[in-house]
């Protein structure tokens, strides 16, 4: 991806994160990027185009932030890869808070505009199926689809909790405390199954 594109689609993930994915026009998008309106319609078509390239940024960006590790570090248990992958989507750090409020703001626009509602679930089985496989590394024995149910919960347990810390219903040390209960929760269960 070439550095204008991947500056345009910084600045949509903060246009979205701000003013919501109704609040994105294609002029405000280049202003915030620095470059000419024309440039943001030949790298992404149109503004359906931005949405949908600005989803695969965030959630590429989110795997980034999630999976780096000092490799000097020991390797963690996959217990600790597990829970080191959900709470760092609870961080309070610029990047994430736009992570994370863009995707809330995609989501909920998906409910109007159709044409996100598939990317967005396709996003969302993604990163399902990857907690799913660290799950499965904790516990190799368990059935896929309780691997996949507990994914799922997981998940959406984390969407939900980090709306709440965005708009200050929940600290972020109390929601990531929330995260690890889950966790244990989710473990015990398939621990049975």
């Amino acid at each position: 991806m070439s550095s204008r594109s991947t500056r345009i689609l910084e600045a949509a993930a903060r246009v979205i994160a701000r003013r919501g994915v109704r609040g994105l026009r294609v002029e405000e998008l280049a202003a915030e990027a620095g470059v000419s309106t024309a440039l943001v319609y030949y790298h992404f078509k149109d503004r359906t185009g931005v949405l949908r390239r600005t989803l695969e940024f965030i959630s590429d960006r989110a795997e980034r932030y999630t999976t780096d590790r000092d490799p000097d570090a020991p390797p963690p248990t996959p217990r600790e890869e597990l829970e080191e992958a959900l709470l760092l989507e609870l961080q309070d750090t610029v990047e994430v808070r736009e992570n994370s409020a863009a995707w809330g703001e995609l989501r909920a626009s998906a409910v109007f505009e159709e044409a996100l509602r598939e990317d967005l679930a396709r996003a969302t089985l993604v990163w399902v199926q990857e907690v799913a496989a660290l799950l499965g590394r904790v516990h190799p024995l368990a059935p896929a689809s309780a691997l996949a149910a507990a994914a799922e919960r997981l998940t959406a347990l984390l969407e939900g909790l980090s709306m709440r810390w965005l708009s200050g219903g929940v600290r972020v040390e109390h929601a990531r405390e929330l995260v690890r209960g889950a966790i244990d929760a989710e473990l015990a269960g398939l621990r049975r199954d």
